[in-house]
Protein backbone atom coordinates (compact mmCIF):
# COMPACT_ATOMS: atom_id res chain seq x y z
CA UNK A 1 0.00 0.00 0.00
CA UNK A 2 1.08 3.77 -0.58
CA UNK A 3 2.37 5.55 2.32
CA UNK A 4 2.23 9.07 0.51
CA UNK A 5 0.53 12.52 1.48
CA UNK A 6 -3.30 12.56 0.58
CA UNK A 7 -4.60 16.38 0.51
CA UNK A 8 -8.25 16.11 -0.34
CA UNK A 9 -8.02 13.54 -2.89
CA UNK A 10 -4.65 14.34 -4.10
CA UNK A 11 -1.33 12.06 -4.08
CA UNK A 12 1.31 14.49 -3.07
CA UNK A 13 4.90 14.20 -4.67
CA UNK A 14 7.98 15.27 -3.14
CA UNK A 15 10.59 16.97 -5.78
CA UNK A 16 14.00 18.38 -4.51
CA UNK A 17 15.72 20.85 -6.76
CA UNK A 18 18.54 21.17 -4.36
CA UNK A 19 19.30 20.45 -1.20
CA UNK A 20 17.71 22.61 0.52
CA UNK A 21 14.76 23.45 -1.62
CA UNK A 22 11.59 20.99 -2.19
CA UNK A 23 8.68 21.32 -4.74
CA UNK A 24 5.48 19.44 -4.25
CA UNK A 25 3.48 18.42 -6.89
CA UNK A 26 -0.29 16.76 -6.64
CA UNK A 27 -1.72 14.07 -8.28
CA UNK A 28 -5.04 11.99 -9.17
CA UNK A 29 -6.52 10.08 -11.50
CA UNK A 30 -8.92 12.04 -14.22
CA UNK A 31 -12.42 11.51 -14.17
CA UNK A 32 -14.37 12.42 -17.14
CA UNK A 33 -18.09 13.31 -16.49
CA UNK A 34 -20.30 12.23 -19.15
CA UNK A 35 -21.23 16.24 -19.75
CA UNK A 36 -17.47 17.14 -20.44
CA UNK A 37 -16.01 17.19 -23.73
CA UNK A 38 -12.61 16.73 -23.09
CA UNK A 39 -10.56 13.83 -24.52
CA UNK A 40 -8.91 12.67 -21.88
CA UNK A 41 -9.09 8.83 -21.74
CA UNK A 42 -10.04 7.60 -18.51
CA UNK A 43 -8.48 5.14 -16.50
CA UNK A 44 -4.94 5.81 -17.71
CA UNK A 45 -4.72 9.96 -17.58
CA UNK A 46 -3.03 11.29 -14.25
CA UNK A 47 -4.18 15.11 -13.71
CA UNK A 48 -0.83 16.96 -12.16
CA UNK A 49 -1.66 20.58 -9.84
CA UNK A 50 1.39 22.74 -8.85
CA UNK A 51 3.63 21.57 -12.07
CA UNK A 52 6.89 23.82 -11.87
CA UNK A 53 6.65 26.86 -14.23
CA UNK A 54 9.58 25.73 -16.48
CA UNK A 55 8.82 21.86 -16.90
CA UNK A 56 8.93 20.57 -19.81
CA UNK A 57 7.39 17.40 -21.58
CA UNK A 58 10.44 15.49 -21.39
CA UNK A 59 10.92 16.46 -17.52
CA UNK A 60 7.43 15.18 -16.52
CA UNK A 61 7.95 11.34 -18.95
CA UNK A 62 10.99 11.48 -17.05
CA UNK A 63 9.80 12.26 -13.83
CA UNK A 64 7.19 9.04 -14.69
CA UNK A 65 9.10 6.89 -16.35
CA UNK A 66 9.86 4.73 -13.43
CA UNK A 67 5.69 3.86 -13.39
CA UNK A 68 5.08 2.89 -17.33
CA UNK A 69 5.60 4.77 -20.37
CA UNK A 70 4.22 7.75 -20.89
CA UNK A 71 1.90 8.64 -24.32
CA UNK A 72 1.72 12.52 -24.29
CA UNK A 73 1.98 15.41 -21.13
CA UNK A 74 -0.64 18.36 -21.90
CA UNK A 75 0.31 21.32 -20.41
CA UNK A 76 -3.66 22.64 -19.74
CA UNK A 77 -2.04 26.75 -20.67
CA UNK A 78 -0.90 25.39 -23.72
CA UNK A 79 -3.86 22.94 -25.13
CA UNK A 80 -6.67 24.37 -26.96
CA UNK A 81 -10.33 23.55 -26.70
CA UNK A 82 -11.33 20.77 -28.73
CA UNK A 83 -13.91 22.12 -30.36
CA UNK A 84 -12.01 25.17 -31.24
CA UNK A 85 -9.53 23.11 -32.51
CA UNK A 86 -11.42 20.93 -34.58
CA UNK A 87 -12.50 24.32 -36.49
CA UNK A 88 -9.63 26.02 -36.78
CA UNK A 89 -8.67 22.37 -38.80
CA UNK A 90 -11.85 22.25 -40.91
CA UNK A 91 -11.37 26.28 -41.78
CA UNK A 92 -7.78 25.68 -42.99
CA UNK A 93 -9.09 22.77 -44.98
CA UNK A 94 -11.70 24.38 -46.63
CA UNK A 95 -9.32 27.19 -47.31
CA UNK A 96 -6.58 25.18 -48.96
CA UNK A 97 -9.39 23.64 -50.92
CA UNK A 98 -10.83 26.91 -52.24
CA UNK A 99 -7.06 28.19 -53.33
CA UNK A 100 -6.51 25.04 -54.89
CA UNK A 101 -10.20 25.34 -56.62
CA UNK A 102 -9.01 29.26 -57.91
CA UNK A 103 -5.83 28.02 -59.04
CA UNK A 104 -7.11 25.04 -61.32
CA UNK A 105 -9.45 27.83 -62.52
CA UNK A 106 -7.17 30.35 -63.29
CA UNK A 107 -4.95 28.09 -65.47
CA UNK A 108 -7.70 26.55 -67.28
CA UNK A 109 -8.66 30.28 -68.29
CA UNK A 110 -4.90 30.66 -69.43
CA UNK A 111 -4.54 27.49 -71.31
CA UNK A 112 -8.12 28.34 -72.58
CA UNK A 113 -7.26 32.21 -73.98
CA UNK A 114 -3.75 32.22 -74.58
CA UNK A 115 -1.95 30.05 -77.51
CA UNK A 116 0.21 26.61 -76.85
CA UNK A 117 3.75 28.30 -77.33
CA UNK A 118 3.18 31.14 -74.51
CA UNK A 119 1.44 28.33 -72.00
CA UNK A 120 4.99 27.60 -70.24
CA UNK A 121 5.81 31.22 -69.75
CA UNK A 122 3.36 31.56 -67.96
CA UNK A 123 3.06 28.84 -65.57
CA UNK A 124 6.29 30.42 -64.00
CA UNK A 125 5.54 31.63 -60.83
CA UNK A 126 8.37 34.00 -59.25
CA UNK A 127 9.25 32.69 -55.62
CA UNK A 128 9.79 35.21 -52.86
CA UNK A 129 13.25 35.71 -51.76
CA UNK A 130 14.10 34.01 -48.80
CA UNK A 131 14.63 35.22 -45.02
CA UNK A 132 17.82 34.10 -43.45
CA UNK A 133 16.58 33.80 -39.09
CA UNK A 134 18.35 35.04 -36.42
CA UNK A 135 20.06 32.20 -34.80
CA UNK A 136 17.92 30.67 -31.93
CA UNK A 137 18.85 28.68 -29.02
CA UNK A 138 16.37 26.19 -27.47
CA UNK A 139 14.93 27.52 -24.28
CA UNK A 140 12.58 26.15 -21.75
CA UNK A 141 8.69 28.07 -22.09
CA UNK A 142 8.04 29.52 -18.35
CA UNK A 143 4.28 29.44 -17.71
CA UNK A 144 2.33 30.97 -14.89
CA UNK A 145 3.19 29.31 -11.17
CA UNK A 146 0.85 26.80 -10.12
CA UNK A 147 0.29 25.23 -13.60
CA UNK A 148 -1.81 22.07 -14.43
CA UNK A 149 -1.24 19.03 -16.32
CA UNK A 150 -2.74 15.91 -18.40
CA UNK A 151 -0.03 13.05 -18.37
CA UNK A 152 -1.62 10.48 -20.63
CA UNK A 153 -0.13 6.82 -19.91
CA UNK A 154 0.19 4.26 -22.41
CA UNK A 155 -1.66 1.81 -20.36
CA UNK A 156 -4.23 1.71 -17.35
CA UNK A 157 -1.45 -0.79 -15.03
CA UNK A 158 0.79 2.14 -14.83
CA UNK A 159 -1.49 5.05 -13.21
CA UNK A 160 -2.26 2.00 -10.76
CA UNK A 161 1.07 1.49 -10.19
CA UNK A 162 2.03 5.24 -9.94
CA UNK A 163 -0.65 5.41 -6.67
CA UNK A 164 0.34 2.09 -5.31
CA UNK A 165 4.29 3.67 -5.13
CA UNK A 166 5.72 5.50 -2.05
CA UNK A 167 6.36 9.30 -2.51
CA UNK A 168 6.95 10.70 0.76
CA UNK A 169 10.96 9.94 -0.31
CA UNK A 170 11.92 13.63 -2.35
CA UNK A 171 12.50 12.80 -5.93
CA UNK A 172 15.26 15.12 -7.80
CA UNK A 173 13.84 16.82 -10.49
CA UNK A 174 15.15 15.60 -14.07
CA UNK A 175 17.25 18.21 -15.71
CA UNK A 176 18.37 18.36 -18.80
CA UNK A 177 21.62 20.28 -20.48
CA UNK A 178 19.92 20.85 -23.99
CA UNK A 179 17.11 23.18 -22.36
CA UNK A 180 18.82 24.64 -19.29
CA UNK A 181 17.09 25.82 -16.36
CA UNK A 182 17.48 28.24 -13.19
CA UNK A 183 20.08 31.13 -13.82
CA UNK A 184 21.41 29.08 -16.68
CA UNK A 185 18.28 29.86 -18.69
CA UNK A 186 18.19 33.77 -18.12
CA UNK A 187 22.27 33.71 -19.00
CA UNK A 188 21.23 31.98 -22.37
CA UNK A 189 18.19 34.12 -22.75
CA UNK A 190 20.43 37.04 -22.69
CA UNK A 191 22.89 35.83 -25.70
CA UNK A 192 19.85 34.30 -27.87
CA UNK A 193 18.55 38.58 -27.39
CA UNK A 194 21.79 39.31 -28.94
CA UNK A 195 22.57 37.93 -31.67
CA UNK A 196 25.85 38.68 -34.38
CA UNK A 197 26.06 41.73 -35.87
CA UNK A 198 26.50 39.74 -39.48
CA UNK A 199 23.22 37.79 -39.00
CA UNK A 200 21.41 40.62 -37.84
CA UNK A 201 22.51 42.30 -41.04
CA UNK A 202 22.19 39.27 -43.63
CA UNK A 203 18.25 39.02 -41.52
CA UNK A 204 17.32 42.45 -42.41
CA UNK A 205 18.88 42.19 -45.70
CA UNK A 206 17.07 39.26 -46.81
CA UNK A 207 13.87 40.78 -45.20
CA UNK A 208 14.08 44.00 -47.29
CA UNK A 209 14.23 41.77 -50.38
CA UNK A 210 11.22 39.70 -49.24
CA UNK A 211 9.44 43.27 -48.86
CA UNK A 212 10.20 44.71 -51.78
CA UNK A 213 9.34 41.81 -53.98
CA UNK A 214 6.18 41.89 -52.22
CA UNK A 215 5.75 45.70 -53.60
CA UNK A 216 6.83 45.15 -56.60
CA UNK A 217 4.00 42.22 -56.88
CA UNK A 218 1.42 44.45 -55.52
CA UNK A 219 2.52 46.79 -58.16
CA UNK A 220 1.74 44.32 -60.73
CA UNK A 221 -1.39 43.58 -59.67
CA UNK A 222 -3.01 46.92 -58.98
CA UNK A 223 -5.04 47.95 -61.24
CA UNK A 224 -3.79 51.39 -60.83
CA UNK A 225 -1.29 52.02 -63.76
CA UNK A 226 0.44 55.23 -64.53
CA UNK A 227 -0.84 56.89 -67.98
CA UNK A 228 -4.11 54.89 -67.66
CA UNK A 229 -7.62 56.18 -66.05
CA UNK A 230 -9.42 54.68 -64.33
CA UNK A 231 -13.19 54.04 -64.87
CA UNK A 232 -15.71 52.39 -63.04
CA UNK A 233 -18.55 50.92 -64.16
CA UNK A 234 -21.12 53.56 -64.95
CA UNK A 235 -18.48 55.20 -67.37
CA UNK A 236 -16.85 57.86 -64.25
CA UNK A 237 -13.14 58.66 -64.20
CA UNK A 238 -11.50 58.46 -60.84
CA UNK A 239 -10.67 61.82 -60.15
CA UNK A 240 -8.22 63.29 -56.90
CA UNK A 241 -7.58 66.88 -56.30
CA UNK A 242 -4.34 67.47 -56.21
CA UNK A 243 -1.69 69.68 -57.34
CA UNK A 244 -2.46 73.05 -59.22
CA UNK A 245 -5.26 71.39 -61.33
CA UNK A 246 -5.89 67.99 -59.90
CA UNK A 247 -5.05 64.94 -61.25
CA UNK A 248 -6.63 61.33 -61.80
CA UNK A 249 -5.31 58.30 -60.39
CA UNK A 250 -3.97 56.83 -63.71
CA UNK A 251 -3.65 60.34 -65.91
CA UNK A 252 -6.11 62.00 -68.39
CA UNK A 253 -8.74 64.30 -67.01
CA UNK A 254 -7.27 66.83 -64.73
CA UNK A 255 -9.83 68.55 -61.89
CA UNK A 256 -8.82 72.44 -61.04
CA UNK A 257 -8.23 72.78 -56.96
CA UNK A 258 -10.66 74.91 -55.09
CA UNK A 259 -8.32 78.32 -54.99
CA UNK A 260 -7.53 77.64 -59.11
CA UNK A 261 -11.49 78.39 -59.05
CA UNK A 262 -12.15 81.20 -56.94
CA UNK A 263 -9.17 83.05 -57.92
CA UNK A 264 -8.48 81.80 -61.62
CA UNK A 265 -4.28 81.56 -60.48
CA UNK A 266 -1.95 79.00 -58.96
CA UNK A 267 -1.08 79.03 -55.74
CA UNK A 268 2.82 79.05 -57.17
CA UNK A 269 2.12 82.81 -58.71
CA UNK A 270 0.55 83.98 -55.07
CA UNK A 271 3.37 83.01 -53.18
CA UNK A 272 5.22 85.68 -51.66
CA UNK A 273 9.02 86.34 -50.89
CA UNK A 274 9.56 85.71 -46.81
CA UNK A 275 10.93 88.87 -45.21
CA UNK A 276 13.81 88.15 -43.22
CA UNK A 277 13.55 89.98 -39.80
CA UNK A 278 17.20 92.27 -39.56
CA UNK A 279 16.15 93.40 -36.10
CA UNK A 280 15.06 90.49 -34.34
CA UNK A 281 18.57 89.84 -32.37
CA UNK A 282 20.12 92.18 -30.43
CA UNK A 283 23.87 91.65 -32.48
CA UNK A 284 21.19 92.46 -35.56
CA UNK A 285 19.86 95.42 -34.20
CA UNK A 286 24.24 96.61 -33.15
CA UNK A 287 24.76 96.22 -36.51
CA UNK A 288 22.79 98.02 -38.63
CA UNK A 289 22.91 100.90 -35.85
CA UNK A 290 26.93 100.69 -37.09
CA UNK A 291 26.25 100.37 -40.59
CA UNK A 292 23.97 103.68 -40.27
CA UNK A 293 26.80 105.45 -38.71
CA UNK A 294 29.48 104.55 -41.56
CA UNK A 295 26.97 105.39 -44.43
CA UNK A 296 26.46 109.13 -42.07
CA UNK A 297 30.21 109.33 -42.21
CA UNK A 298 30.84 108.13 -45.45
CA UNK A 299 27.76 111.14 -46.61
CA UNK A 300 29.31 113.96 -44.55
CA UNK A 301 32.96 112.88 -46.41
CA UNK A 302 31.43 113.27 -50.11
CA UNK A 303 29.77 116.68 -49.07
CA UNK A 304 32.65 117.87 -48.03
CA UNK A 305 34.73 117.47 -50.33
CA UNK A 306 32.06 118.87 -52.85
CA UNK A 307 32.15 122.38 -50.73
CA UNK A 308 36.28 122.12 -51.12
CA UNK A 309 35.65 121.58 -54.79
CA UNK A 310 33.35 124.44 -55.58
CA UNK A 311 35.45 126.49 -53.56
CA UNK A 312 38.31 126.03 -55.55
CA UNK A 313 36.32 126.93 -58.04
CA UNK A 314 35.12 130.24 -56.75
CA UNK A 315 31.75 129.15 -57.62
CA UNK A 316 31.13 128.63 -53.58
CA UNK A 317 28.22 130.92 -52.82
CA UNK A 318 26.92 129.87 -49.77
CA UNK A 319 24.80 133.12 -49.15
Amino acid sequence: MSSSTSISGFTQISISYSSSSTHYIFARAHISSKKSTSSWPSGRTLFLVNVPPDATERDIILLLKPYGTVEKVIFDSDSPIQGEEDGANSDSEAEEVEEQEEVQHDNDDIDATQPRKRRKLTTKKLEPPKVFPLPSIPLRKLRKTGQTAHVIFLDTSSVDRFFSASHAKPRPWPSSSEEPSGLSHYLALYDSLRPPLDAVRQHANSAMDLYEFELAKSKRESKYKKGEAIVDEDGFTLVTRGGAYGRTVGGGVAVATKKFQETGETSERNKKPKKEKTSFYAFQKAEKQRDELIQLKKNWELDKAKVEKLKASRKFKPY
